[in-house]
């Protein structure tokens, strides 16, 4: 226990460091101030952080996709179906009442398809941005929130997911035959009094709808993969993963 203390604080001045000064110390240095000095090889090395932090992300990546990236991924899960923008949201809750909401009901399912489309296409830029963690950065993750591996991805890739996922969910959704059920769907309503919500940024608001709904599902499950890792030993499946959360949780 002694060891462990020892260690975690050696580790919070370590991080109390600018960044610029972590990045710049001699490797051998960081390497002996997280092994510790008493010459027992209680701590680890750099190199295990952050081949810990890459193994989990990795773990939590490769699972996301499986669990998302599949028919019925987005949809049949109540906890990242993505629902459809609010305008056509409105309309769909108020045809419902009188049972004509079929068409809407099956915008939805595609706009989610489409996502389930998407999400796999995500993994060649999450495994680009893992292969760029740093000591300071494994440092940090290791000793921070249940999901702070998690927000380490997903502040290094919404902004360029996002830019990924818009032609590809767009693309999805035309494929799907969901931009034509809007067409469809308005030609329908011309005579109803709130028909003309569902103008041309219907489709914008719904590739919109699909792309935030569609990373925020893939985030969800990564960020539950990376909860697991820290509290049940069982998810650590390799002997890094074993390693560097066992030693640091």
């Amino acid at each position: 226990m002694t060891h462990k203390l020892d260690r975690r604080a050696i580790l919070a001045a370590l991080a109390a460091l600018p960044l610029t000064a972590c990045e710049t110390l001699d490797p051998n240095v960081i390497d002996g101030i997280i092994r510790g000095t008493g010459g027992g090889g209680f701590g680890l090395s750099q190199a295990d952080a952050a081949s810990g932090i890459r193994a989990a992300l990795n773990k939590g990546i490769t699972t996301a996709v499986q669990t998302v990236g599949r028919d019925g991924g987005y949809f049949n899960d109540g906890q990242i179906r993505i629902p459809l923008p609010n305008t056509l949201q409105d309309a769909q809750q108020t045809l419902r009442q009188f049972g004509l909401s079929g068409l809407l009901d099956e915008i939805e399912v595609q706009l989610n398809r489409g996502a389930e489309k998407a999400a796999p296409l995500a993994r060649d830029l999450f495994v680009d941005v893992i292969s760029g963690v740093t000591i300071t950065d494994a440092i940090n993750i290791v000793r921070g929130a249940d999901n702070a591996a998690t927000q380490y991805l997903a502040d290094r890739t919404l902004p360029r997911l996002t830019d990924m996922f818009t032609p590809i969910i767009d693309q999805a959704l035309a494929g799907t035959g969901a931009y034509q059920l809007v067409d469809n769907l308005t030609s329908q309503l011309r005579q109803v009094p709130f028909a003309p919500q569902l103008a041309a940024d219907a489709k914008t608001d719904l590739t919109r709808k699909g792309v935030e709904g569609g990373l925020g599902g893939l985030f969800h499950y990564i960020g539950k993969q990376e909860a697991a890792i820290r509290a049940n030993p069982a998810e650590r499946t390799s002997e890094i993963l074993q390693r560097v959360f066992g030693a640091y949780v």
